[in-house]
């Protein structure tokens, strides 16, 4: 299950290689869908029919003494037998406790006494080997929709996806062989580009902005409003921007961006102020901004590491780094730009 491997990757436990590993098997196992070009909550299964559930292999009845009695004597407590010969458990049983019961009750019985004490475990254990009640999962085994079979539950495919960039960002900071880093960014990526909001809406079969709970087999994205999502896709996005904050200081490390997400040609773009006001910003070829609590953010490809500053009065520093002062940092916290918002560009 999806949920597994996401507690394994979230969890700290495994890094590099280990985490590698655990992404590959999972690429090429029962949970990917090729269709959507993501992961189910559990691999699909095909259910038994009706008329194909609850018997008994005759060479399980064969092994309890109890059970061929009971047939002998037409007694219907436990099993019975239809007209083509296949056994079933009592239609009336609904847990291994209806069927502790009735052995009890049998127990009263001086002719089944003993072969109960015998037999009893032999026939719990049947009766379990039936129904496997044990690896009962609720809706997700027994549904073909609302997260069931075969069906997508794009919260954990996100949280999937901001515990790939965990790994990543691990990678990186502990310097790991570069095969493996840009092995791991490919998975990261992957998995990104199966969220809804990359597709087509034939794809996707919604609106792709749009969060959606769950994607069932053969058919389009279900249950919209589901917001559990965004929160991942979100700290997903901040932390593929490069944005920290370590110490108080603001960081910008874009070490996960992609060179595609970059304009390749000049543009305008306009901002919301905290004031309420717009402000038009225009970008240069090779650039991509965002904003950090309302501070517009502008990255340029560019061989140097600084950090250029503009404040409200109308000046400006430029910093050999790419951390942010921590006095500067508390005013981007603190939405404090006197009339205008400052600017940073790094």
């Amino acid at each position: 299950m999806l949920e597994g491997q996401v507690a394994a990757l979230s969890a700290g436990f495994v890094q590099g290689t280990e985490a590698l590993e655990i992404l590959d098997a999972l690429r090429n196992s029962a949970l990917y869908r090729p269709d959507q070009h993501s992961y189910m909550l559990y691999p699909n299964k095909d259910l038994p029919k009706f008329l194909e559930k609850n018997i008994i292999p005759q060479e399980k009845v064969a092994q309890s003494q109890l059970l061929m009695q009971l047939h002998r004597n037409n007694n219907l407590q436990i099993i019975n037998q239809d007209i083509k010969g296949n056994y079933h458990f009592n239609g009336n049983f609904h847990n291994a406790n209806d069927v502790i019961v009735a052995l009890q009750e049998l127990k009263e019985q001086e002719e089944y006494k003993a072969l109960v004490a015998n037999d009893t475990k032999k026939v719990l254990q049947i009766f379990e080997d039936v129904f496997n009640h044990k690896a009962f999962t609720g809706r997700s085994g027994t549904f073909f929709a609302y997260e069931g079979l075969g069906s997508i539950y794009w919260h954990m495919v996100s949280k999937l996806h901001i515990a790939v960039y965990e790994i990543c960002e691990k990678a990186f900071a502990h310097h790991e062989d570069k095969k493996i880093t840009n092995a791991l960014l490919v998975h990261f990526n992957e998995i990104g580009a199966g969220i809804g909001v990359h597709k087509s809406p034939e794809v996707y079969g919604a609106f792709p902005t749009d969060p959606y709970s769950h994607t069932p087999l053969h058919r389009g994205a279900q249950q919209p409003g589901m917001t559990g999502q965004v929160k991942e896709d979100i700290l997903t996005r901040i932390g593929e921007l490069g944005v920290n904050i370590k110490d108080g200081k603001l960081q910008f490390q874009p070490i996960m961006l992609r060179k595609s997400e970059f304009l390749t040609q000049a543009q305008e773009v306009t901002f919301v102020m905290v004031d309420k006001t717009h402000q038009t910003l225009k970008l240069q070829k090779e650039s991509l901004a965002f904003t950090v609590c309302q501070v517009p953010v502008i990255y340029k490809m560019d061989a140097s590491n600084q950090i250029e500053v503009h404040y409200a009065n109308g000046s400006k520093a430029v910093f050999d780094t790419s951390v942010l002062s921590l006095e500067d940092s508390k005013k981007v916290f603190q939405r404090y730009w006197g009339n205008y918002s400052n600017r940073s560009e790094s």
